[in-house]
């Protein structure tokens, strides 16, 4: 075909999308052709789409930080409505800051529509472009991707992906690619004064910004708990914040407010820590838990506003964990690496209000790779076999896994996408209704707020059977379903602790706590208080860790009159349904 030919499909073609004959199809060719219009190397374009998205479209989704497409284009005016109320009514309405409108300002460089940015990831990519070209304006593109990110920490890290390279099928279905360049460094900068405070990863961008301590009214204070010496820690949990980071500052200022140790950026990933790890953050809503966990809150929303999460976030979170884990010897697994929506309520009556973040669309298994400790997958070695008597790790291919949700926008089912989580059917069938769950308020729903009847990436249940394509575990005292067929395979098989009940009627805990005879006066007794659920002999549950009962008292801020008292009724922790529980060890025998 002729030279002039091919230049001029390559012009017709190019605001349409499409491949000109010879170029590589699909987003690569996107890349490629945007990277040369607007004199941008295709290697910083395509790391710096990587970290916001790992260059997939979300289906026109906003992301948590309302950011859309491969390029994350900010629509500023979206993300001022959403923030809000949401997820907890007892948070105050806060001035939101000025968040930059990449949206429009590439609109503006482009001459394109906001909505056709939005919608279409070739546009997007053009978009995304011509904002890093204008950034740049005679400087570097380091610092021009700096200014893309917000950070220079975003720019340190655009490089590492450049040095490192990436590859991966997107959501087009077509392979992308992002040659390796080993030679590549990132300036080198003494860290901020700041970053020295925080209890942080040197890889990481991290800033002190202390949470309040202080007292208000009579004999109240906030919002946490200072601790003389060492702080026992078996768990770190991850929640969104149903909000952005704008509101962050105003609320770990308010003594009034609850309080957690980390919270994470979305757009760059930079970390802000608020309570030292070896104090306690009123963030679980069980203070068993609060004593023997660090928080860590991330920018966004579980639904509405929010469909994904960005890379930088992902990146910065499995640093900012491993790290943690790696502090307090925690093992770096789903029985210590709780969601919110994985702590049970202390008690029956306060079930129905726990939190239910992040959600079925927070990628457990992108975590967990990141830190070099991925879930185990199909057809991998040192697994048992699934049958009845031995157990199975959930974990769904997420981009594939388009479950069925309600409750992202009022009254209309959300739009799909990857999800981390199984529903779970009384009968092996899909009409079959979903399992319900006795702790909350009516039946199991459809709704991204009700894990009733959700099993999630990285819990390890004890299997009840199998038919045909379907898979049943212990959940709740009861049998529940899946769909896990063998060429698409929802779970695996897998190894690990289980225990069962020595009787009928043993009851489950929401905390261990120790028994009254531990307390000898020091500190008021905290009584066992049954969760409205029972095992029965014949049933079995994932064995996570063993601990003997233990009450931390701190009813005043001096942490000299706190009191721990310490117990020798042993516990079980559990995996009861999508929460974990405890059982006391007298009530069950242990299967290896």
């Amino acid at each position: 075909m002729p030279y002039w030919i091919v230049t001029l499909l390559a012009a017709l073609m190019a605001p349409l999308g499409l491949a000109a004959p010879g170029e590589q199809p699909g987003r690569q060719g996107d890349f490629r052709r945007a990277a040369a219009e607007y004199g941008v190397p295709e290697s910083v374009l395509l790391a710096v789409s990587y970290l916001q998205s790992r260059w997939d479209a979300n289906a026109g989704l906003p992301s948590a930080a309302g950011g859309y497409g491969p390029m994350h284009l900010v629509d500023a005016a979206a993300v001022r409505a959403e923030e809000d109320r949401r997820g907890d009514e007892g948070r105050p309405l806060r001035a939101v800051p000025h968040v930059p409108d990449t949206l429009r300002e590439a609109a503006r460089l482009t001459g394109l529509p906001p909505e056709r940015l939005r919608a279409d990831p070739a546009a997007n990519i053009r978009g995304g472009a011509a904002l890093l070209a204008a950034y740049r304006a005679g400087g570097s593109w380091h610092e021009a991707a700096a200014r893309y990110g917000g950070s220079e920490a975003f720019a340190d890290e655009v490089i590492e992906i450049m040095r490192t390279g990436a590859q991966r099928v997107t959501d087009d279905g077509h392979p992308v690619r992002l040659a390796a360049h080993p030679g590549l460094a990132a300036p080198q900068r003494p860290p901020a004064r700041a970053a020295r405070q925080a209890e942080c990863p040197q890889t990481l961008s991290c800033q002190w910004l202390p949470a309040a301590h202080a007292r208000f009214g009579r004999g109240d204070y906030g919002n946490h708990d200072r601790v003389r010496g060492r702080r026992w820690i078996d768990y770190i949990v991850l929640h969104d914040m149903e909000g952005t980071w704008g509101g962050v500052p105003a609320m770990v200022r308010d003594p009034r407010y609850v309080s957690w140790h980390y919270t994470i950026r979305s757009r760059d990933g930079h970390v802000a820590q608020h309570v030292r790890t070896r104090d306690i953050a009123w963030h679980a809503g069980n203070w068993y838990v609060n004593t023997r966990s660090i928080g860590i809150e991330q920018e966004g929303y579980l639904a509405k506003g929010a469909a994904w999460y960005t890379e930088a976030m992902y990146r910065s979170a499995a640093r900012l964990v491993r790290y943690l884990a790696d502090r307090y010897d925690i093992p770096l697994d789903r029985d210590h690496i709780l969601g919110h929506d994985n702590v049970p309520g202390p008690t029956a009556r306060e079930l129905s209000g726990m939190h239910n973040d992040p959600g079925p669309f927070w990628d457990w298994a992108r975590l967990f790779a990141l830190m070099e400790a991925p879930l185990p997958g199909p057809g991998e070695e040192g697994a048992l076999a699934a049958d009845e008597g031995g157990s199975v790790l959930v974990n769904p291919d997420f981009q594939g896994n388009a479950q069925p949700y309600t409750g992202c926008a009022r009254k209309t089912p959300c739009r799909p996408q990857g999800s981390s989580a199984v529903w779970l059917r009384t009968a092996p069938r899909p009409d079959a209704p979903l399992v319900d769950d006795p702790g909350r308020r009516g039946p199991s729903t459809a709704s991204v707020y009700d894990h009733g009847a959700r099993a999630s990436a990285g819990q390890r249940y004890a299997v009840a059977g199998r038919e045909a394509e379907w898979t049943a575990i212990w959940y709740l005292g009861r049998k529940a379903w899946f769909h896990n067929p063998p060429e698409a395979p929802a779970a695996v098989p897998a190894s690990g602790p289980l225990v069962t009940p020595v009787r009928d009627n043993v009851p489950v805990y929401g905390r261990a706590y120790p028994e009254r005879a531990a307390y000898r006066g020091r500190a008021p007794y905290q009584p066992l208080s049954a969760l409205p659920y029972r095992l029965d002999r014949g049933q079995a549950y994932a064995l996570g860790l063993t601990v003997r009962g233990s009450f931390y008292a701190a009813r005043s801020p001096d942490p000299a009159r706190h009191v721990h008292v310490r117990g020798r009724t042993e516990y079980h922790q559990i995996q009861l349904g999508h929460r974990m529980a405890f059982v006391r060890a007298a009530d069950v025998d242990v299967i290896p």
